[in-house]
């Protein structure tokens, strides 16, 4: 299957308990796309949130991350082989480089999962949290088409040049943290939309999102009120206006959640 617009994430979700009983919940509202990632620690509960659910693997789109420890050559095999063992799964949907660090080789880290995908064991490859020129440079390095490429996007980072290159390309932008931890909440422009829409904000930041071209969300949420209600986006994308995109489109105000010194955004 393809990748879903709307995705359960599940940053920080460690607690077995937590994890699987949400994603469960996910699962019976009605999402078909989960987000974990090695660095979570938590995939083996994901399977088992999947599992209670009684959802197939053909059901559900299910993305994981590679560390920024794994990337030479045999230990992309290895902690693939690792991942797709917690997740129960006979092949993985998405493997991501969750970030361009440590030990990320393109000469390395790329032709590995190019193997990967010869192997059967991942059906499609991603990136996350590289910068534009990193992103040209792997995809004249891959074999594999680029599928998706996952970073921080909500309406104080449009990520309007990644967007760009999403489109021209034709790969997923993967929206990390789309309702900027709730600060969304706080912007007159979505909360103008949200009263027009009797919607909430957080609501609104999603379907701004998915009504672009390209563009998948896959906000976190660990109560049951959350996940049902980052659902309801879904409906809310179908009533957007273009007058209500163009507004969100124009606000100026600028915010990175996600941010320290060795980011790639940071050099290059």
């Amino acid at each position: 299957m393809d990748i879903p617009s709307l995705g359960f994430g599940t940053y920080q979700m460690d607690e077995r308990d937590e994890c699987a009983r949400a994603v469960e919940e996910a699962m019976e509202t009605g999402y078909e796309h989960v987000d974990t990632a090695q660095g979570y620690d938590n995939e083996e509960y994901v399977a088992e949130g999947l599992d209670a659910a009684g959802v197939d693997e053909s059901e559900v789109f299910v993305a994981t991350k590679l560390d920024t420890d794994n990337l030479a050559h045999d230990d992309v095999i290895s902690t693939t082989e690792e991942s797709a063992e917690k997740l129960d799964a006979d092949s993985i949907d998405l493997l991501y480089v969750h970030w361009p660090l440590n030990t990320y080789d393109p000469e390395e880290t790329l032709p590995a999962l190019d193997e990967l995908v010869d192997d059967g064991l991942v059906d499609r490859v991603g990136l996350s949290n590289f910068r534009p020129d990193q992103i040209e440079e792997a995809i004249e390095t891959l074999d594999a088409p680029l599928y998706a490429h996952q970073v921080e996007m909500h309406p104080m980072l449009p990520q309007e040049e990644l967007h760009e290159l999403a489109v021209e390309h034709d790969h997923r932008l993967v929206a990390y943290c789309p309702i900027a931890r709730g600060q969304v909440a706080d912007v007159e422009e979505i909360q103008d939309v949200a009263e027009k829409h009797d919607a909430t904000p957080a609501q609104v930041s999603l379907a701004w999102l998915m009504a672009k071209e390209n563009v998948t969300a896959i906000p976190k949420a660990a109560s049951s009120d959350h996940i049902e209600e980052n659902f309801g986006a879904l409906e809310l994308e179908l009533e957007l206006e273009e007058e209500d995109v163009e507004k969100i489109d124009e606000i100026d105000e600028r915010t990175r959640i996600v941010d320290f010194d060795e980011a790639p955004w940071n050099h290059g």
